[in-house]
């Protein structure tokens, strides 16, 4: 049974605007009033508080919102545990995509867990590969690199877990677009370095959705994991398809794609939740897109019914 569980948070994101919260915490309202409920078949619905936004930098952290973002982590890791504990399959609605750190959290107190990384970016930028001191933070696009354990103390290292969240080798990261383009690889030769496997955008466009899910499972049999979690960032999705995220661009998937993608992924027993993030309902103020978004979710989650 899915649990579909808010968590309204926009704390690892940039403010697009001065003085203006990001809109990515109003998706999970948007999605359910797009009927997300019945689409995915939710049993059971856990909402989470919206937490406050800090604009200015935060004590000893370089991270934006960082003491925000521990805290709320340790909310949602409650909220997942209590999810997995029940034997339900925990659907996390975001937000952005730092609500990885908390869906981790609370997956690894069962021990092991490996992780789907499906994202436009690679969200790979870490004190070794941007200055620190220019600017803070933003970690939403820093979610890979500190999930793996890269980065400050206060979002790598977790209560009973220690660090890494997940291992570099039991990462498979698909969709990034930015790869195999000329001058947008600064950081991409960390990612290469290290034992994370990926399929960039332009590689799953060639080798297509089925075979693209098909290697991704053969990985997670090389690992021998027994446990995966999926994070999915919908600036996935190519720009013509949903323009309505932080950082959109080409190429990308469609929804049928990702729907797909979605269901041959999760029909593999060992996905035990997800997370979803980083729709924007202020760049979508005719909500033209929570429709297609919930359809495609209730597509691609429909083995967890």
């Amino acid at each position: 049974m899915i649990e579909i569980i808010t968590a309204p948070s926009s704390l690892g994101l940039r403010p697009l605007t001065p003085g203006h919260e990001p809109g990515a915490w109003l998706a999970p309202q948007a999605l359910l009033d797009a009927g997300l409920a019945d689409h995915v078949g939710a049993g059971r619905l856990t909402a989470l508080e919206h937490p406050a936004y800090d604009f200015e930098a935060q004590p000893h952290t370089r991270l934006r919102n960082g003491r925000g973002l521990r805290a709320y982590s340790m909310i949602i890791a409650e909220a997942v545990g209590t999810a997995l504990a029940a034997g339900r399959f925990p659907l996390v609605i975001g937000g952005d995509c730092a609500n990885l750190f908390g869906s981790l959290a609370g997956a690894r107190r069962d021990g092991r867990c490996g992780l789907l990384h499906l994202d436009g970016h690679n969200d790979f930028y870490h004190p070794n590969n941007y200055d620190t001191a220019a600017r803070l933070g933003s970690a939403a696009g820093m979610d890979l690199a500190l999930a793996t354990g890269r980065g400050e103390p206060l979002l790598t290292h977790w209560p009973s877990i220690g660090t890494p969240l997940v291992a570099d080798a039991d990462v498979v990261q698909l969709g990034d677009r930015e790869t195999d383009v000329p001058g947008e690889q600064d950081h991409w030769a960390t990612v290469e370095d290290s034992a994370i496997v990926c399929f960039t955008a332009q590689q799953m466009a060639h080798h297509g959705i089925e075979a693209t899910a098909a290697r991704t499972v053969d990985r997670l049999d090389e690992r021998g994991l027994e446990r995966v979690w999926l994070h999915l960032d919908l600036d996935i999705l190519d720009e013509t398809a949903m323009p309505a995220v932080d950082s959109p661009g080409s190429p990308g998937l469609g929804f049928a794609q990702l729907a797909e993608l979605l269901a041959r992924l999760v029909a593999d027993e060992r996905v035990i939740g997800a997370n979803v993030g980083i729709y924007d309902p202020e760049a979508d103020p005719e909500r033209r897109y929570s429709g297609p978004i919930a359809g495609a979710l209730g597509r691609g989650f429909a083995a967890r019914r």
